[in-house]
């Protein structure tokens, strides 16, 4: 049951990535999906717009009138418990119809006010009782802060046990956000050197080139800390700070994830503007486009205090990571879209190529994860034919070279997690609470103090000189989201 079928993620998201899993095989032929929401639409339009979105977004037509055959709609008011009778009904005819045994999952892909009342009313007007299994899927945000997020998750327990509830963090369906497990703990030549003693830092950088477009009201109220530091970025970096788990388990990793955030050394008062810098978008080119700034987009205040742009250093009190920065940045209208990770490991003891007055570039890992998907190492080599001289090479994995084509979406990976159970890519309350409790801190003070200097990075750029300042303290510097100029090996 999607609540929201008639919204853009579901158009965008959830239709093509159900389609992609029946045409793969992986969507059982004894699957319905009821679409909800509060528009007059009967099946037949429905199932036409179901169709019009894969063929928009995937371009493709095939079995397509069979896929759109197993979609239902329901009209529905999500305060009238009247509705939810209609809604149950129509649930156990299709249970009967496909024998579907009970099976439920319901996806909320509505404004998270509602997230609460529908939870509660799915329980006490009967869906969740069912003698198969049940599973509620939550988009982001949950909460707007770790008062909210509890408020919430009060309501949501209610209805659903924790192992019932699927927390959506797109980003950990990215497959190279999964591969940072594979990549640390499947060999030998990285978990070994995983640690401070051989890494200097780590950055992890999540850059859009869009601005707020149509979302100026709910971007007002989130800003760039709430919107993306608090949940994937900060997943992103505890999937690279976690100790290795003692089993691939749900539980385990989960576990694991939550120690390290439990270990991040929390910020207050003055700590917040030594260690995080915010940033709004003004005026620029993109394109060879002119593009407005923050206050002059819809639904804005012209007089907006709300950042567009986060960066900033966290530190882990851990023996593995004392001493080693982890620096995060993300913001819009910035020069290029790229999400990557970069681990830079420290220095050799020694340079035995001084006498050529050659600076060694450090060796770097990076994991490449969206526009592109892959994993580049750089090394120091012999270029054929020189001299004993190092010269900088990568050697390069890429997805979509290998594969000859994109690898899943997020949304069909994790749909599918969720209809097998498989709960490790999507947020444990402990998480959701950890990672509300270090970002409120930033949020208050941030919040009580106006910034004078917005708008303070221009549109095309890769965000304030307060950022690129914050790593010159400790000697180092943003490495360049587009490709480093060095040979192809």
């Amino acid at each position: 049951m999607i609540f929201g079928a008639t919204g853009d993620l579901a158009k965008r998201k959830l239709f093509p990535s159900l389609y992609q899993l029946f045409i793969k095989g992986k969507l059982s032929e004894q699957f319905a999906v009821i679409g909800i929401a509060r528009s007059s639409l009967s099946n037949d339009q429905f199932q036409a717009n179901v169709k019009e979105s894969i063929t928009t977004f995937l371009g493709t037509t095939e079995k397509v009138d069979e896929f759109i055959s197993h979609f239902y709609y329901k009209s529905h008011d999500i305060a009238d418990p009247s509705s939810y009778a209609e809604l149950k009904r129509i649930a156990e005819e299709l249970d009967q119809h496909y024998q579907l045994e009970g099976n439920r999952v319901f996806y909320l892909a509505m404004a998270p006010e509602f997230f609460g009342k529908i939870a509660e009313h799915l329980k006490s007007d009967g869906l969740t009782d069912v003698k198969g299994f049940k599973r509620l899927v939550i988009e982001k945000p949950f909460g707007h802060d770790l008062e909210s997020a509890k408020i919430l998750n009060n309501q949501i327990r209610k209805a659903f046990s924790e192992n019932e509830i699927y927390r959506i963090d797109h980003y950990l369906g990215k497959e190279m956000v999964q591969n940072i497990q594979v990549i640390r703990f499947a060999n030998a030549i990285f978990e070994p050197l995983w640690n401070n003693r051989y890494i200097s830092n780590i950055q992890v950088t999540s850059s859009e080139t869009l601005g707020v477009e149509e979302r100026g009201r709910y971007y007002e109220n989130s800003g760039a800390l709430r919107d993306m530091v608090q949940n994937h970025m900060l997943q992103m970096v505890a999937l690279l700070a976690m100790e290795p788990p003692i089993k691939l388990t749900t539980d385990e990793i989960r576990s694991e994830k939550v120690k390290a955030l439990r270990a991040m050394r929390p910020l207050e008062g003055n700590a917040v503007h030594e260690n995080f810098v915010r940033g709004q978008y003004g005026k620029g080119t993109m394109k060879g486009e002119n593009v407005p700034a923050y206050r002059e987009e819809n639904m804005v205040n012209p007089d907006s205090n709300t950042e567009t742009f986060v960066s900033g250093k966290l530190m882990f009190d851990t023996f593995r990571w004392a001493g080693v920065p982890f620096y995060i940045r993300t913001g819009k209208r910035m020069t290029a879209k790229s999400t990557k990770i970069v681990v830079q490991f420290k220095d050799i003891p020694m340079n035995l190529y001084y006498k050529t007055d050659q600076t060694l570039n450090p060796n770097l890992l990076v994991i490449h994860i969206q526009p592109e998907e892959g994993i580049t190492l750089y090394l120091n080599a012999k270029k054929s034919g020189q001299k004993m001289d190092a010269t900088p090479i990568k050697l390069n994995f890429s997805n979509k070279d290998v594969h000859d084509m994109n690898t899943p979406e997020a949304y069909e990976s994790l749909l599918y997690d969720c209809m097998i159970g498989d709960a490790t890519n999507f947020t444990h309350w402990d998480e959701v609470a950890l990672s509300w409790s270090f970002v409120d801190k930033i949020s208050a003070v941030w919040e009580n103090e106006k910034e004078q200097n917005f708008p303070n990075y221009e549109s095309g750029s890769m965000g304030p000189m307060a950022s690129d300042e914050l790593l010159a303290k400790d000697g180092f510097f943003w490495w360049p989201i587009t490709d480093l100029d060095v040979e192809s090996c």
